[in-house]
């Protein structure tokens, strides 16, 4: 009796030694096509990798490549092939580029394959980080799926360990962690995402933290302001920096529900698509209507504050949209958005249901579209009301000095068009003076048109406040 149970903990000892020892022999291998190497060459190197490992085979290639039958292409565009290989090491790697250039997913499934390949810690970094939704753990746990590799990770609420090396990914944001990152040990490699918010003072925290042996940092970025910090890797301030400018044009991937959205922003104002799509700085700051009075946060609303308050824009060239949006001391918080370009009017009452609970409150709309408004009426959404507006575009200017006497206005992260209407909203800039004029660029205004609508009974009015004092 006595030696059965001294005899189960080595009998469970050697079980779980056995399983790892499967596992590690389970474990998929990795591997990327040399710089320079041709397809029969790359061919005539995994036939001898085959002669010894049986196992699955994953081959970092070039969009495009073709592979050997039993192996798994992972293909990444050329650009970012270059950027990421690791036959050319270089402490600092930036890929730069607009929306839709596929940086973010390129990095990601880099590090996936580092991971599978050796012991690696990993820091995922950006300036704010209040919560992992604010992080790229989404994006990584997706990338571990797609490549079928997700039976080799431990994925938790805090960080991402591949089993069969003990590499591991956590994730801290730079601004309010300066002491926790300063004790930071054995970082191999650092992905800062959204560089271009980074502050001088995170980067001179963050570069010296990063000290193990051959540790690099990536950085991904849309170029903002010409002088942000990371303009310094940009335009080649060190030596020791590789970068690659990508577009949706190097994407091979480019999804066909971004189209319409690149191509609308092209058509209604070219500025903001160069920095949106094209990843070109942006100019003229000062003519902003929104400069300096809004931030990017998750938030929970609360039972006292007031509100919600929704509006609606009408659309279909342009888009059709609808926000929720609360106030509590001062501060106006936008928690919900609805967006689409070219819905047709059978599908609003679907769209609009994006919103939670958008059925049960009053929605102030464009009172341009009565009919859209009795349509919607009959359809699910029988407290819709037509917007009151007032002669000569007061209505425009009161509604934004209106949004501007709130100490703050608090976007979550999930309402990603309005984020990007509220820094792209502009006054228009004389071509050659460069002088801001008192006149709104079109463009970059759906979601706050819906914004004005909502507020539409405590805007003020020929001088005076609908409601209160804000």
């Amino acid at each position: 009796m006595t030696l059965g149970l001294s005899a189960t903990p080595i009998v469970r000892a050697a079980e779980q030694a056995i399983a790892r020892h499967r596992k590690v022999h389970q474990q998929p291998r990795t591997t990327w096509m040399g710089p320079d190497e041709s397809e029969e060459q790359l061919d005539v190197r995994i036939a001898q990798i085959r002669a010894k490992w049986k196992g699955r085979l994953l081959v970092a290639v070039p969009y495009g490549t073709r592979v050997p039958a039993g192996v798994q292409a992972v293909e990444f565009p050329a650009k970012l092939f270059s950027l990421l290989h690791p036959d050319a090491p270089s402490r600092y790697r930036v890929a730069s580029g607009g929306r839709g250039s596929g940086k973010s997913h390129a990095i990601a499934a880099a590090m996936v394959l580092r991971m599978l390949s050796q012991r690696l810690r990993i820091l995922c970094a950006r300036e704010i980080q209040r919560s992992l939704r604010e992080s790229v753990h989404h994006l990584l746990v997706d990338k571990i799926e797609q490549l079928g590799v997700a039976a080799f990770f431990d994925i938790s609420d805090r960080e991402i360990r591949c089993t069969t090396t003990d590499s591991e990914i956590i994730f801290a944001g730079l601004m309010t962690n300066v002491q926790q990152l300063k004790s930071l040990e054995g970082v191999g490699l650092c992905w800062v995402e959204e560089a271009e918010s980074v502050s001088q003072r995170s980067f001179e925290v963050l570069t010296p933290t990063i000290r193990a042996a051959r540790s690099e940092i990536w950085a991904s970025c849309n170029p903002d302001d010409p002088d942000a910090p990371v303009q310094g890797f940009i335009e080649g301030e060190r030596p020791d920096t590789r970068h690659e400018h990508v577009t949706f044009a190097d994407n091979p991937w480019f999804p066909a529900e971004l189209e319409g959205e690149r191509t609308y922003l092209q058509r209604v104002d070219d500025d903001s698509y160069r920095h949106v799509w094209l990843g070109e700085c942006r100019t003229h700051s000062d003519a902003q209507v929104f400069k300096g009075k809004y931030a990017i946060e998750a938030f929970e609303s609360a039972p006292y504050w007031d509100g919600p308050y929704f509006g609606a824009d009408w659309g279909f060239i342009d888009p059709t949209t609808l926000v929720r949006a609360f106030i509590y001391e001062q501060t106006l918080y936008i928690e919900h958005e609805a967006y689409a370009l070219g819905c047709d009017l059978d599908r609003v009452p679907a769209l609009f249901d994006e919103v939670p609970r958008a059925r049960d409150y009053t929605i102030r709309a464009d009172c341009s579209r009565p009919e859209t408004i009795a349509f919607m009426q009959t359809h699910g959404y029988p407290r819709i009301v037509a917007c009151e507006k007032w002669a000569g575009g007061g209505f425009v200017e009161d509604g934004i000095a209106h949004i501007r006497s709130y100490e703050r206005v608090v976007i979550h992260p999930r309402c990603t068009h309005t984020a990007q209407e509220f820094r792209l909203y502009s006054y228009k800039v004389d071509r050659l003076t460069g002088d801001v004029l008192p006149d709104l660029k079109s463009g970059n205004d759906h979601t706050i048109d819906a914004l004005r609508y909502a507020l539409e009974p405590l805007i003020r009015k020929q001088g005076t406040w609908a409601w209160g004092s804000i």
